[in-house]
């Protein structure tokens, strides 16, 4: 899992709520059991026309988003079932974290064990991302995970919550397994002085 600390990029908006798993990656891409190529099916029935074309009013087919690593979204995203798939694909299309005013738990836990950050903000401060991309379109934010913060351009801010076990674990680039495997000497010690 990539790690996380500091990023800066601009914001991908969109102004959808209740998005939920099946929009973020369709059914029928659930047969894979891999990450690979999970980011050319992300939001593909709204991502591609019915001839397999982009669709050149979707955000993420617009040129001023591509690269952007921060997706900013309507209020409850990720709701509906519970497909690891959805973070597959989100991160396979490049984005780093998400921000919107609320996830589904489901796929907020899904999220972290997949190295992607769900930023839950406000409802002041969701108005005030989508008004800054709005007014700059391509605006750049920093998120800062250590410190917990969303810093704007103009020396606006804001903090953000998350559990310590997944910010220890964003922070060090490792999924649970591997945050167990770093107490390998430590266990290891431990079933030897168990076996004696």
């Amino acid at each position: 899992m990539a790690q996380f600390t500091t990023l800066t990029s601009r914001m991908l908006p969109l102004v959808v709520n209740n998005i939920d798993t099946d929009q973020i990656i369709p059914a029928r891409f659930l047969k894979a059991t891999d990450k690979k190529g999970m980011g050319e099916a992300l939001f593909a029935d709204w991502r591609y026309n019915t001839d397999g074309s982009p669709n050149p009013d979707f955000a993420l087919n617009q040129s001023i988003y591509q690269g952007a690593q921060i997706l900013l979204a309507g209020d409850n995203f990720g709701c509906g079932s519970s497909r690891e798939h959805a973070p597959w694909a989100l991160t396979g299309f490049g984005f780093r974290a998400v921000i919107s005013t609320s996830f589904a738990d489901i796929f907020r836990n899904n999220a972290l064990k997949n190295g992607l950050l769900p930023i839950e903000v406000d409802a002041r401060m969701h108005r005030i991302l989508f008004e800054l991309n709005e007014e700059t379109p391509g605006a750049e934010i920093t998120v800062d995970l250590a410190s917990q913060m969303i810093q704007l351009p103009g020396s606006r801010s804001a903090s953000f919550a998350i559990d310590n076990f997944s910010k220890t674990c964003l922070l060090n680039g490792v999924d649970e397994l591997g945050y167990i495997l770093g107490f390998a000497e430590k266990i290891a010690e431990y079933e030897d002085k168990a076996a004696t």
